[in-house]
C-alpha cells in the first residue's frame, strides 16, 4: 500500500505522486478506497485508481541507491533482441506494460545496439521499434529525473557521465 506523497510508477503513464487516499460510498453501501494520483509530467492530470487495482501495474520508484546500482550495471546488461518482428513487437510491448525497470533498460539497450548495427550496414530500424524505444526512454527518464531532481531531458547526459567514471 502506498501513502500520501509517495512517488510511484503508474503503468505506462509514468511517474505520479499519491496526493490523497479517499473512500467513496456506492449505492449498495459498499465503500471503496482510491489513490488520487497526480501525473508529474503533465499539468492538471489527476488519476483516481482503486487501491486494490490489479489491472495497471504500480510500484514505488527506485531509491537513489537502487538507481546508482542500475546505472552502474547498464554497460554489462544483456540484450533481448528477437529477430521475428511480430514476436519482438509483442514481447517489447509486454515489457512496457509491466513497467519492470530492469527489463526497460534491457529493451532500450537492445534497440539501441540494433539501431547502431543497422546504421553501420546502411539500414534503418523499424518504426515500431523506434516508437517502443521512445516510450521506454520516456518512462525511464521520468523516473530517473524524479529521483535525481533533474529534468527528464538531462537524464541521458547524467547516465553517460556516470557510466564513464
Amino acid at each position: 500500500m502506498f501513502e500520501v506523497n509517495d512517488y510511484i510508477m503508474y503503468g505506462m503513464t509514468g511517474v505520479c505522486q499519491v496526493i490523497d487516499i479517499t473512500k467513496e460510498m456506492f449505492i449498495d453501501n459498499l465503500q471503496k478506497e482510491y489513490y488520487v494520483l497526480k501525473y508529474l509530467y503533465a499539468n492538471d492530470t489527476i488519476i483516481k485508481i482503486p487501491t486494490d487495482n490489479e489491472k495497471v501495474p504500480m510500484r514505488k520508484i527506485l531509491s537513489k541507491g537502487e538507481l546508482t546500482t542500475l546505472i552502474d550495471s547498464m554497460p554489462n546488461r544483456e540484450t533481448i533482441w528477437i529477430d521475428d518482428d511480430r514476436q519482438r513487437n509483442e514481447e517489447f510491448k509486454t515489457i512496457l506494460k509491466t513497467g519492470d525497470i530492469e527489463n526497460l533498460v534491457k529493451l532500450i539497450r537492445s534497440i539501441y545496439l540494433e539501431k547502431e548495427y543497422k546504421k553501420s550496414i546502411g539500414k534503418k530500424t523499424y518504426k515500431i521499434d523506434d516508437e517502443i524505444m521512445q516510450t521506454a526512454e520516456r518512462l525511464l527518464n521520468e523516473e530517473f529525473a524524479t529521483i535525481l531532481n533533474i529534468s527528464p531531458n538531462e537524464v541521458t547526459e547524467y547516465i553517460l557521465n556516470h557510466v564513464k567514471k
